[in-house]
């Protein structure tokens, strides 16, 4: 997806009422966008933050997010200046060691924050519309969804071994999955590893896939706890409809491996608000749902693209054939279509 610059002129003609159903990073940053236009936003009561949540901003999605929010000082994250790349048979067990600078914050804190911004700046955000809605945004769809693939995302934290390099990420593969191993700062990590299907029994897995991979020596031991989670590739079939925009994960979900999937998440926010405030100044509804829709289409197909040249170089075994086989899916509406992507 090529850039999603917000260029609506300052104001609207006439102002849109919205609903933001939903606090993560892209409904918020959505309403963030709206109300700065002139338009009147509402925000649901946010839910009580499910516990803390690791997330690992490369520089651009950092850039991306102070372009946004303004520039201010992330409290609590943790500095990561390299990553460490072993993706194959041809780069050897220890890899490459890469400049890529990148911050760890926890996510839950991070909307915490964006919240009390967006709050504290129009305190009028939390109060009752003046009767229904033109426009709802939301994270939370309907579950109609093409995914590319089964592939299960296994993630816990494990203390790191005494003089550990804490400012490098490190990325490995087995004959199974890829590993990926995030220092938290204070002595800990995340580790993540990619598996063909679902599991059953993600700690043990988990504990198994370390044992076998160039990181375990990073570790003092595997996580004592694990989730599995889905993370094929995702898209929603009509994520604009009149009356309703999808954005962040109910829209589109990106393989982790990518590790764009928050900046993606931030660009559905500004084509929504983009999207939203053309309508308000008389745009027709309809071919802007159809081009917001096709806008994540194309960005969708393009990332599977680069899951269908990646992984086929790092896994041979039949367990990864289905996943490489459905990142080669098209989308028959984009036949033959070659606009920007």
């Amino acid at each position: 997806m090529t850039s999603l610059a917000f260029q609506a002129p300052a104001g609207p003609t006439a102002s849109a009422t919205v609903e933001i159903a939903g606090s993560g990073l892209a409904e918020l940053t959505c309403a963030w966008l709206l109300v700065a236009r002139g338009h009147q936003v509402r925000l649901r009561p946010p839910e009580p933050a499910a516990g803390p949540r690791p997330l690992l901003l490369n520089q651009p999605t950092l850039d991306l997010l102070h372009s946004l929010w303004g520039r201010w000082p992330l409290a609590d994250c943790h500095r990561l200046t390299h990553r460490q790349v072993c993706w194959g048979p041809g780069d050897g067990a220890i890899g490459r060691r890469l400049p890529q600078p990148a911050t760890v914050v926890d996510g839950a804190r991070l909307t915490e924050r964006l919240l009390d911004r967006l709050v504290t700046r129009h305190p009028d955000i939390l109060s009752e519309t003046d009767g229904p809605p033109r426009w709802t945004v939301t994270a939370a769809g309907p579950s109609a969804h093409w995914t590319a693939g089964r592939r299960h995302l296994l993630a816990g934290e494990a203390p790191l071994t005494p003089g550990t390099d804490e400012t490098t990420a490190r990325l490995v593969c087995t004959e199974l999955a890829w590993l990926h191993l995030t220092p938290l700062g204070s002595g800990r990590a995340l580790l993540q590893a990619m598996i063909p299907g679902p599991a059953t029994r993600p700690t043990e897995l988990l504990a198994t896939l370390l044992a076998g991979s160039a990181l375990a020596p990073a570790l003092r031991h595997a996580p004592r706890s694990a989730v599995a989670l889905p993370a094929g590739p995702r898209l929603h079939r009509t994520p604009a409809v009149p009356g309703r925009i999808l954005v962040g994960a109910g829209a589109i979900r990106y393989d982790p491996l990518s590790g764009t999937g928050t900046a993606q998440a931030l660009r559905t926010a500004i084509l929504a608000a983009a999207s939203i405030h053309a309508m308000a100044d008389g745009a027709p509804q309809e071919p802007l749902c159809t081009h917001y829709t096709t806008r994540l289409r194309r960005a969708f197909h393009a990332h599977l693209a680069t899951c269908a040249q990646l992984y086929p170089q790092a896994f041979a075994s039949p367990s990864w054939q289905h996943e490489i086989d459905a990142c080669r899916w098209r989308d028959p509406l984009l036949q033959g279509d070659d606009g920007d992507r």
